[in-house]
């Protein structure tokens, strides 16, 4: 949520924001407009409310006719209590409804545009040449070692489904065992949060707006699933106070997430690239706002370093406005190179959310005699199906057998996967 202080002194700079993304610039003016009328009536109702102090006190001391005279006053006056009561909450309903549709100030250094727009930060590693062979894809070399079966998950489950089997199973584990315990050395709390999450959670993190389409609703318990564990792990501490010495506060959570990929039709059908269910191991750090902007680059830092690990080549992109999604003010993206593709695809990502989920889900940090909310930031570690298509493909050997990333050799046990 936006911070009302700001938007009133400065509200060209959320029209500009808005402009930015793509979005309504209009509705600054409706949620102004809304808090004009909602400071008016908490105004009416302040001033109700101490006629009403001040007639009370005069009831306790009057006697006779006087005092059946003020009483009669009195009930009226409750009366006018009680309605401008009743009005100042469904106007705050109605401000805070509007409020929510601003998405949050962009960082100033973000790049204007769509989703075509963004700019290359950096590209590590060099891309394979396959000169001896051609290079078979995840879903072929998923065949030929046993590990991926979407043939089955399409059966089982419908379009987009998979099942994970042998030693694709075993990779997944490894993937998330070398994250976690990566995490854990950097000072990461692990966490494995619920994948059920009330409505507060869902919409704290601003995943009801834009990002509506693509979550699954359960509504006969008003209730959703997860699209990433970046939402049980923001709401962890929502409604508390967390001291400042402690700050940073880190987690690492590994859930698994559910997404309805609408408008996807015909996009990425084929192979685990984009599905329905996926694991994934998240980080989320509750910082000072301060250090926001050091703590996102400290996250990106770590997706590298994984990256690194697994001996793949990759770039960095700094995601333009209009795709940013409505929490964060910047994101990077980590694209990793899959061969069979010829290209980069997105594998991680890490976005900087300052004060606005924290605002949302009432996280404020106690610093002295003064309370504020503290900035949030998430980073994606590890996306099992697309970092399990990207080691696959770039670590293939002509045979269809695939080399293991000496990172994940001690938790497998094994150098190569062997067809079966």
């Amino acid at each position: 949520m936006i911070d009302i202080k700001l938007l009133r002194e400065n509200p060209d700079l959320i029209r500009a924001s808005q402009t930015g993304r793509g979005e309504d610039a209009g509705i600054v003016d409706q949620v102004l407009a809304l808090d004009e009328k909602r400071r008016a009536a908490i105004n009416e109702f302040e001033a109700l409310r101490a006629e009403q102090n001040t007639l009370s006190k005069a009831v306790g001391s009057a006697k006779g006719d006087e005092k059946a005279a003020l009483l009669e006053n009195a009930k009226d006056l409750a009366n006018k209590v009680k309605a401008a009561d009743s009005k100042r909450a469904e106007i705050e309903v109605e401000a805070n409804t509007e409020a929510l549709k601003l998405s949050n100030v962009l960082d100033p250094a973000a790049p204007i545009g769509g989703e075509a727009d963004f700019v290359i930060i950096e590209h590590v590693g060099t891309p394979r040449e396959f000169s001896e062979f051609e290079p078979k894809d995840h879903v072929e070399l998923g065949k030929l070692l046993g590990a991926i079966d979407t043939e089955r998950g399409a059966k089982v489950s419908g379009s987009r489904s998979y099942y994970l089997t042998g030693v694709g199973a075993l990779l997944e584990f490894a993937l998330v065992n070398y994250a976690i315990s990566s995490a854990v050395k950097a000072g990461f709390t692990p966490v494995i949060p619920p994948v059920l999450v009330n409505p507060a959670a869902m919409e704290g993190t601003g995943f009801l707006g834009q990002a509506a389409e693509n979550v699954y609703h359960l509504e006969k318990d008003g209730q959703y699933l997860v699209g990433t564990s970046e939402v049980p792990l923001a709401a962890f501490h929502m409604d508390e106070i967390l001291p400042a010495d402690k700050l940073p506060m880190r987690y690492a959570g590994y859930s698994t997430c559910f997404r309805r990929e609408a408008g996807t039709y015909g996009k990425d059908t084929r192979g685990i690239i984009r599905v329905h269910q996926f694991d994934k191991v998240e980080m989320f750090s509750f910082c000072h706002p301060d250090q926001a902007v050091a703590e996102h680059q400290r996250l990106l830092q770590w997706e590298k370093e994984f990256l690194n690990a697994m001996e793949i080549p990759y770039r960095v992109i700094d995601v333009a406005s209009g795709d940013l999604g409505s929490s964060a003010t910047r994101k990077f993206d980590i694209e990793a190179w899959i061969p069979t593709q010829n290209a980069y695809r997105e594998v991680t990502s890490t976005s900087n959310c300052t004060e606005f989920q924290a605002r949302r889900l009432n996280i404020r940090f106690k610093e002295g005699d003064k309370t504020s909310a503290v900035a949030t930031l998430n980073g994606t570690l590890v996306a099992i199906p697309r970092m399990i298509v990207a080691i696959l493909e770039n670590h293939q050997n002509s045979d269809g057998t695939v080399n293991v990333p000496a990172a994940l050799q001690p938790f497998l046990g094994m150098t190569r996967f062997e067809l079966v």
